[in-house]
């Protein structure tokens, strides 16, 4: 806590937007979730790590790295990796660079499940975000995404993924 005497409690208003905004990211992300599950038969943090790779350069990414982008733990990430690892998706090998870090690379397999999945997950986030939204709130909501994430990547450090406003990255997903 502050040490201030001062605390700047929401107004009504902000009150409001920040509840809505909780009941919102909790049910994109069950719908998103149950999707993936029912369509794919993986969790959501599956087929990130199949995304994230899909966009990296070789489809490699150190383990490091991929949990950042991740925005989870190395241990939490190794753990994601051994599982999908198991059903011939990503291998883990030494580091190119140094032999010292792990890299992850997203096999053919991999790559061949990503871009199954990906047009009913794509068609999934459509019905559940965009859809509702006009171009100009898509444009809005990208701004202000871009500007909280800043001002959080400031204040927290490390890399986050790319914005879907600004950098259009040539993965699937």
């Amino acid at each position: 806590m502050k040490a201030t005497t001062e605390i700047r409690w929401l107004d009504d208003r902000e009150q409001a937007v920040w509840r809505a905004y909780l009941h919102l990211t909790v049910l994109v992300n069950e719908q998103l979730e149950r999707q993936l599950q029912r369509d794919a038969a993986m969790p959501m943090s599956y087929y990130l790590v199949l995304a994230m790779l899909s966009e990296a350069p070789d489809r490699t990414l150190r383990m490091q790295q991929l949990a950042q982008l991740l925005r989870v733990s190395q241990s939490r990430t190794s753990h994601a990796i051994s599982r999908i690892e198991e059903k011939g998706w990503v291998r883990r090998r030494p580091s190119s660079c140094d032999g010292r870090g792990t890299e992850v690379q997203l096999t053919d397999d991999g790559f061949t499940r990503l871009v199954a999945m990906a047009p009913d997950h794509v068609e999934a986030v459509r019905r559940v975000l965009f859809d509702a939204l006009s171009p100009t709130q898509v444009t809005q909501l990208g701004a202000i995404c871009d500007t909280v994430l800043r001002r959080l990547d400031d204040s927290c450090g490390g890399p986050r993924p790319s914005s879907a406003v600004t950098d259009l990255g040539e993965g699937v997903g």
